[in-house]
């Protein structure tokens, strides 16, 4: 990327500029809308560390001089946001909300006459939570009768959205999967020593995956969604952002369709069509 031999960098040229901590936030923000105050600047050179080994650029400084000053933000931005970005992520994380998809969302829906439901994973990270929504839609199935089934996946990483696809983790990521749904819907290493497990074809084939950002002024995702979860994102935005996102997310909802936020957020003070059914759980109107 660069025509900058990669050097051994000291350690002053392995911290930002009061300037250049400035445009990155600035950009970041803009771009993504996640947060980046000054207390966040050690954490934000430790991420681009990564990036420079990778560009071949000897200072943080000099990274920022070609994104800035010499139009590299036009093929470096989306590699930029991928470095920065948090994916955190669990199956069955918040375990509530699961539940709740499959004791009262799911069959309201069901009762309301819907065979086919399209349901949104808004921040899937490592994919984690689109393939958790799948193994509850394939349980609900086998019980309820026929129903067509789809999850979309999305995030603004690249990464993870790749690893996402492969469905491959850690045996020990596993570990809230409860055992029956291990049996049906994730397959084992053939090889005894491997520590690596993946989530069967026929889920997986049940899961989308594509890169949405979520300051985009609209959403292109195809019809309105039943059920939307968009949670432990909203944490990184400001109160404006917030309020343009869950109106976004919202406008995606089909009448009687169902938004999960995670447990650290909240809709307070914003307008929106939506009731409270459950805890950071809501129905739009």
């Amino acid at each position: 990327m660069g025509t900058v031999e990669a050097r051994h960098c000291d350690r002053s040229a392995d911290r930002l500029s009061a300037k250049n901590f400035r445009r990155l936030s600035g950009f970041v923000s803009s771009y993504s809308g996640i947060k980046m105050p000054p207390g966040k600047q050690t954490m934000l050179e430790g991420r681009l560390r990564r990036r420079l080994r990778s560009t071949g650029f000897a200072s943080l400084d000099d990274y920022c001089t070609y994104l800035f000053d010499n139009d590299g933000l036009e093929v470096e931005a989306v590699a930029l946001i991928d470095a920065v970005t948090t994916n955190k992520t669990d199956f069955f994380r918040e375990p509530n909300h699961f539940e709740f998809l499959k004791q009262h969302a799911l069959p309201a829906l069901m009762r309301n006459g819907r065979t086919s439901l399209r349901l949104w994973s808004a921040a899937c990270s490592v994919g984690a939570e689109p393939y958790t929504m799948a193994m509850i839609l394939a349980d609900f199935a086998e019980s309820s009768g026929p129903l067509n089934y789809f999850v979309l996946a999305t995030d603004l990483s690249t990464e993870v959205l790749a690893s996402a696809r492969k469905g491959i983790y850690p045996a020990a990521m596993l570990a809230p999967v409860p055992n029956d749904y291990i049996r049906r819907f994730v397959h084992r290493s053939n090889d005894p020593k491997s520590n690596l497990v993946r989530i069967a074809p026929a889920l997986r084939s049940k899961v989308g995956f594509a890169r949405l950002n979520l300051m985009d002024q609209t959403y292109s995702i195809g019809d309105p969604m039943h059920i939307v979860f968009c949670r432990n994102v909203l944490i990184y935005f400001d109160k404006p952002t917030q309020a343009k996102v869950l109106s976004r997310l919202c406008h995606c909802l089909a009448p009687g369709g169902y938004l999960f936020i995670g447990h650290s957020e909240s809709i307070t003070g914003f307008n929106l069509p939506v009731r409270t059914v459950a805890n950071t759980i809501f129905q739009k109107i």
